[in-house]
């Protein structure tokens, strides 16, 4: 019988990439019957120029840009990709390639991209954040310690001026930042206008007051015009931040933004609802590391990566590996967990801490990330027994005795917020 398949052809266990390949690291679990060697191939074949049977003719090209499975490591498999599969500059067309169709292969019963390594010639054509880690904390004149921030909870179901008026006792607490959450854009009960409006009113009340800089996190998620829009109106504002669910939004708009929001000299948090649809299950999807490298890539400049003491799920080597992948020039390789990645001229973002957070836990997530990173404490302060501002002082107060070195309990003597809060929650870690 004449051959039919082809996909043992994308193999090569002897194979050495060129220096300016990408490279992905895939974890794999054929389906029955379905040998590694078949297995690799199809996730080559069909992420690059392959079918499901020889063809009668094909341009030489073809060769030379198949993809190459070709470091099999127990259920773990790299495949070089040559660079000119890639269009410059095009986030889309990368998932479309790397985590497309492959995904969907009957003979792969699980399939996990956990991450790539993309060479320099590719990751220039990208902009990168644009303001980065150094850009925000000169926005914000916050030199060392973490920034601060907390959404309204519940997250959903405050009118603007409630909601306005909660951000307002936040930031007198002393917190740099007040968030909307994931679901919150534009609902009957709080229109974004209005709350951009009031949040505006409120923040310069709250400057004037504290002698410091406010700024919030007013989510403009929508179809792309209308996140024009909304844009727009917050830089009309003052606001040095907008937030996007760049998941579920998508590259495409994420890139879109980026470019706008640079104009505007604003700063992206990037929310990441819906990334557990993808990265939750250890053996299929997308990992949230290669999710933090692609928006990194894109240009957010904060991006939610876990608490590792919190609600949300994330263990400490997790949620450390998407901060260095955030924040590092170079990332290391870590096993099977990181592949090493230089970035260049690409700035670093911001990890941020959130999910479950209370004042107690505060140094925890310090111990984790260290200064670097944004630590939203939201239903911590808004639970707190004398309220939102009370709540949020007590969180600063702990956050500048880790940075004094001093216990929390210690601090407590002096801060009845911080001892009020202790009283209610000790050091309780939300499941």
């Amino acid at each position: 019988m004449a051959k039919v398949e082809w996909y043992t052809d994308f193999v090569d266990e002897r194979y050495t990439p060129a220096k300016d390949e990408l490279v992905v690291l895939f974890y794999f679990e054929p389906a029955a019957g379905i040998s590694k060697k078949e297995a690799v191939g199809r996730i080559a074949s069909e992420s690059s120029t392959g079918t499901w049977t020889t063809l009668f003719t094909m341009p030489a090209r073809m060769k030379r840009l198949m993809a190459t499975a070709f470091e099999i490591e127990g259920n773990f498999v790299k495949v070089a990709y040559p660079l000119d599969l890639w269009e410059e500059g095009n986030a889309p067309q990368l998932l479309s390639g790397i985590a497309g169709n492959i995904f969907g292969m009957k003979a792969i019963k699980n399939l996990r991209l956990v991450d790539a390594a993309l060479p320099k010639e590719y990751v220039r054509h990208f902009r990168g954040p644009g303001q980065g880690m150094e850009g925000i904390r000169k926005l914000m004149k916050v030199k060392k310690r973490p920034l601060t921030g907390a959404v309204p909870k519940p997250k959903v179901g405050f009118s603007a001026a409630e909601h306005a008026h909660i951000g307002y006792e936040t930031w007198m607490g002393g917190f740099d930042l007040v968030k909307d959450d994931e679901n919150l854009t534009s609902t009957n009960f709080n229109r974004f206008d209005e709350r951009v409006k009031l949040m505006t009113k409120l923040r310069d009340k709250a400057e004037k007051e504290t002698g410091e800089c406010k700024d919030a996190l007013l989510n403009i998620t929508a179809p792309v015009l209308e996140m024009e829009k909304r844009a727009t109106l917050l830089y009309e504002n003052g606001w040095r931040f907008a937030m996007i669910d760049v998941v579920v939004a998508g590259t495409s708009a994420v890139q879109h933004m980026r470019d706008i929001l640079a104009d505007y000299d604003m700063a992206i948090h990037a929310h990441r609802a819906m990334h557990a649809a993808f990265d939750r299950n250890p053996k299929h999807g997308l990992s949230m590391q290669f999710l933090a490298k692609l928006n990194r890539l894109i240009g957010v400049d904060q991006l939610h990566a876990g608490t590792a003491v919190g609600k949300l799920v994330g263990d400490k080597h997790e949620v450390q590996s998407v901060a260095n992948v955030l924040r590092e020039k170079v990332t290391k390789a870590d096993g099977n967990t990181l592949m090493r990645q230089e970035w260049g001229g690409i700035k670093g973002a911001f990890p941020v801490s959130s999910g479950g957070l209370h004042p107690a836990l505060v140094p925890d997530v310090m111990d984790i990330f260290g200064n670097e990173c944004v630590i939203l404490v939201s239903g911590g302060i808004h639970g707190h027994p004398k309220g939102t501002r009370a709540g949020a002082k007590a969180s600063m107060d702990a956050m500048q005795a880790k940075m004094d070195g001093k216990t929390l309990e210690e601090a407590a003597k002096k801060s009845v917020e911080l001892r009020q809060a202790l009283e209610k929650w000790g050091y309780l870690k939300p499941k």
